[in-house]
């Protein structure tokens, strides 16, 4: 099991109860939806153009979130392709109480940089 967070701090939130899901559970629908804006914030900025989600790979969860916990979305940059990014992306949270971390959601979203009539647009090189 993994121990530690791999990438850079992108987002950090705490876990309200209108996220919950029927269970009293933070709802993974939201988790998703903070590291879609995570990873689309860094492609965004990699691709200095605007960027489309286009797939979420290999999301996978691993253990609960609950009320009041905080979620911290760690992204790197996995690919980069003509047009494409992948990011790779995890969710890791802390009860408010607590110093321990823990995974709780993992996977890569790919996006694409696209042009301001939303056709694909390459990815410039790094500088």
């Amino acid at each position: 099991m993994q121990t530690a967070p791999v990438g850079d701090v992108t987002i950090r939130v705490i876990a309200m109860p209108e996220n919950t899901n029927p269970a009293g559970d933070i709802f993974g629908g939201w988790i998703i939806s903070q590291m879609d804006l995570a990873a689309g914030s860094v492609a965004t900025q990699r691709a200095r153009a605007k960027t489309v989600t286009i797939a979420m790979d290999a999301v996978s969860f691993h253990a609960p979130v609950a009320v009041g916990d905080e979620l911290t979305v760690y992204t790197s940059i996995g690919k980069i392709g003509r047009t494409s990014l992948t990011i790779n992306i995890e969710a890791w949270a802390r009860p408010r109480r607590d110093p321990g971390l823990r995974l709780v959601t993992k996977g890569r979203f790919v996006f694409v940089a696209v042009d301001e009539n939303n056709k694909p647009t390459p990815v410039p090189e790094q500088v």
